[in-house]
């Protein structure tokens, strides 16, 4: 399998999956729809989980560039770095994005920014002293095939997705079980209903979350895949990889909120290669994208 495949592969998988949590999503407000006899929560979780990713989408960038300390670099600051992603940025056909720095030991990098015009990417000072220069391409070209994407965007509307969801659930605990389950309750069918509404509404913003995690992950897949064909050089972004994951020291102001950003998860010593873990991870295992960037 080539990395033009693997792009095509994973854009398919991340298109799926959002296919299927529309078709979720319909199917969780229809069934609580019914069980109320209203559809007044679907609009009430609609309305405040666009607002809230709204403002999100907007000033998020801002929010986790403070939250991670980095601070803005000039030319004259890092030229060596500032060279680099230019030159990664043309060859893209992207906009310069702004560049930041955050002093940490570990070697890790992000990239944010609602739109290629407003596009960030932040990278540490471990990352700088312990990469060779191919490996250091590697990591600009995926953090600029991010910003390419739109992964920001995308991120933005899953997370609205998910939102709703929960509102939703919430909203049906609350109105069912303090406020009465409504005239559907008074027949076979009705009690059948609020069986299957209870059980959706406990598991959905768990299977939510999963479908929202999977999409990540795929995206990081692509981020990989176009990242290396935009350096024609797979094998640099696949040490880099390796030598992020194996680095051993802790990204201090990185957090559970703030974790899928990165191109490696920046929380060692908590993470686990048993498979229900890593459904819950933001990242594919490491071994795994190498192995998708070595064409295997």
């Amino acid at each position: 399998m080539t990395l033009y495949t693997h792009a095509s592969k994973n854009t398919g998988k991340t298109w799926l999956y959002l296919t299927g949590f529309l078709v979720f999503l319909i199917l969780v407000a229809w069934i609580i729809s019914y069980f109320l006899s209203s559809s007044l929560i679907l609009y009430i979780a609609v309305i405040y989980s666009v607002l809230v990713s709204f403002f999100g989408y907007f000033y998020s960038d801002k929010i986790v560039l403070k939250m991670s300390g980095a601070r803005l670099i000039e030319k004259k600051d890092q030229p060596e770095l500032y060279r680099l992603v230019e030159n990664l940025a043309i060859t893209a056909g992207l906009p310069l994005p702004k560049i930041y720095i955050i002093d940490e030991r570990q070697p890790n990098a992000f990239a944010t920014g609602r739109n290629p015009e407003h596009g960030v990417i932040a990278v540490t000072t471990g990352l700088l002293a312990k990469l060779e220069k191919v490996e250091l391409e590697g990591v600009i070209a995926h953090e600029l095939a991010h910003i390419g994407n739109r992964d920001a965007l995308l991120s933005t509307l899953v997370i609205i997705l998910v939102g709703v969801i929960v509102i939703m659930t919430d909203f049906f605990f609350r109105i069912a079980f303090w406020s009465g389950r409504g005239d559907n309750r008074d027949s076979r069918a009705g009690a059948v209903m609020f069986v299957v509404a209870l059980i959706l509404a406990i598991l959905a913003p768990i299977l939510a979350t999963l479908i929202k995690l999977a999409i990540s992950r795929k995206r990081e897949f692509l981020a990989d895949a176009s990242g290396a064909l935009l350096t024609r050089h797979p094998q640099g972004l696949a040490r880099a990889l390796v030598k992020i994951a194996q680095d051993p020291n802790p990204l201090k102001s990185a957090n559970n909120s703030t974790a899928h950003l990165f191109i490696a998860s920046p929380l060692r010593g908590r993470e686990n290669k048993r498979w229900l873990n890593n459904l819950f991870s933001t990242h594919p295992p490491v071994e795994q994208r190498v192995k998708a960037l070595m064409g295997n």
